[in-house]
């Protein structure tokens, strides 16, 4: 339950002396080779500003190899350049978040409750993998979050796209690590809930071919949305089209830097700070350029903690006269009403303060 769904005053009048936009760069190497104490301390730090004040960061130092990278585009490429049709015979039920999500079958606003101009008008396409049952020795799961994947037949997919999972995996772990030295918590406490966590990587193509179309407000490419778990690791091309809304309401264009990778927060992220830090509101607008369709790919890297992982405020995060922004809630059903959302038209009736932002957006 949300206790406060009032819109903050902010969101309806933007200061005409704000300070330019920008996402933070933030050098995470000391977590990835192993660096002095100090210098994680100021990553983190830099994190936790970044944290507080946007939500988005650009990191460099990450350490993933240009290889992985140049494997991840040419799988998906290969894969998305076939027939829709053939694509679809690799279509999967909704709830299992796995395999292919042919173009129109979506819409992200859907998973905040906000109504889009036509019930599934998201246009990308994308395919999903992620971490199965079997990935987990000795585990068995109580809930359907671990499904295990379909691999199209196209030569080379699975080991190149298992090859960045592995890396955006490991990625998103170091950065859990300095998100706990950032809030003052230990690091175990994170791990703890991230044991078995039921990561997806989703694979995204913008489907429009190229060329000039006159897009009206029915067709987006991406609807506004938060992500649902605890940290994003995002791959994706320098071409225009993801937005990002500020704490004034405005949306903003934003693109990765040269050999950074995007990160933003997600809902349990937020939720377990009580708001502190921010599960950034973002979208994809069809990427045209000079009245014509500009091609643009993605790879998101969700890290969603531990389906039966309870999501709950940190001490010291809520005052001792306040209660807490949102009540305790596993994964598994945060992510359930998210994905039931945007993948099965179900509106979400949990996201109040989501949605709030959204419809105060100028």
């Amino acid at each position: 339950m949300d206790s406060s769904s009032q819109t903050p005053a902010s969101l309806h009048h933007a200061s005409s002396h704000q300070a330019p936009f920008s996402v933070p760069v933030v050098d995470i190497a000391a977590y990835v080779t192993g660096g002095s104490p100090e210098e994680k301390a100021e990553a983190a730090a830099a994190l936790d500003h970044a944290c507080r004040t946007v939500g988005f960061i650009q990191i460099t130092g990450h350490g993933i190899p240009a290889e992985r990278f140049a494997g991840l585009m040419q799988a998906m490429d290969d894969f998305f350049a076939g027939p829709l049709e053939a694509k679809k015979e690799y279509k999967r039920p909704a709830k299992e978040n796995r395999g292919y999500s042919p173009p129109k079958t979506e819409s992200l606003s859907f998973s905040l409750g906000v109504d889009p101009v036509s019930r599934m008008n998201d246009f990308f396409e994308a395919y999903n993998v992620g971490a199965g049952a079997s990935d987990y020795e000795g585990f068995t799961p109580s809930t359907g979050d671990y499904a295990e994947n379909t691999w199209p037949v196209t030569e080379g997919f699975r080991e190149k796209v298992e090859a960045y999972f592995a890396e955006a995996r490991r990625v998103a772990l170091n950065l859990q690590d300095a998100f706990a030295d950032a809030l003052g918590v230990e690091q175990e406490l994170f791990r703890a809930k991230s044991q078995h966590p039921i990561n997806v990587l989703r694979m995204n193509n913008y489907a429009l071919p190229p060329g000039e179309i006159e897009l009206g407000a029915e067709l987006t490419g991406m609807g506004e949305h938060t992500d649902f778990g605890f940290v994003t690791v995002l791959w994706a091309d320098q071409v225009e089209g993801l937005q990002v809304l500020d704490t004034q309401g405005r949306w903003h264009d934003v693109m990765p830097a040269d050999n950074a990778l995007l990160v933003n927060l997600g809902d349990i992220a937020a939720r377990v700070t009580n708001d502190q830090w921010m599960s950034t509101l973002h979208r994809v607008k069809p990427p045209v350029v000079n009245g014509q369709i500009k091609r643009r790919r993605s790879a998101a890297f969700f890290h969603d903690w531990d389906a039966d992982a309870v999501i709950e405020t940190l001490p010291g995060t809520v005052e001792a006269s306040s209660a807490p922004l949102y009540e305790p809630v596993t994964v598994h059903e945060h992510i359930r009403a998210k994905l039931a959302g945007s993948r099965a038209g179900i509106k979400n009736t949990s996201a109040v303060r989501e949605q709030a932002r959204v419809q105060a957006a100028l």
